[in-house]
């Protein structure tokens, strides 16, 4: 079996990864007037989404701790769906690409909500072996 990599290994941090680096990417297009507004807030805001799940892993000894830092994660995705809603809207982005990122980014965030209904799948063994006595 390979090294853990912490929260690297975790699937929704992938994909969340991944997302903001497309976001990325694709902003680069934006005009440049947007460049200290629409870009810098989607790109904060999906970038967010990855730093709250790494925080909430480092920390999920504490069950309340890793619950809150998942539930910003997700706070920070929603935030990330809402520029993207103003980019298609602006049209700085087709409805066809704001379909498929936004599908990437509910997926995230369908991820979270199960991080945050059943932490303890996600708490290190001891502390649920403590849990259930």
């Amino acid at each position: 079996m390979g090294k853990s990599r912490g929260y690297r290994d975790l699937i929704v941090y992938q994909k969340a990864f991944a997302l903001a680096i497309k976001i990325f990417y694709i902003t680069k297009t934006f005009p440049s007037e947007e460049k200290y507004s629409l870009v810098d807030q989607i790109r904060r805001s999906s970038r967010s989404v990855c730093s709250c799940i790494a925080e909430a892993y480092r920390k999920r000894i504490y069950k309340a701790y890793f619950v809150s830092k998942s539930s910003d994660a997700d706070g920070e995705n929603s935030e990330t769906i809402v520029w993207l809603e103003f980019s298609v809207a602006n049209e700085y982005i087709s409805q066809e690409k704001f379909n498929e990122l936004e599908q990437d980014a509910e997926e995230v965030g369908r991820m979270l909500n199960a991080m945050i209904e059943h932490p303890e799948k996600f708490l290190p063994k001891e502390k649920n072996k403590e849990a259930q006595n």
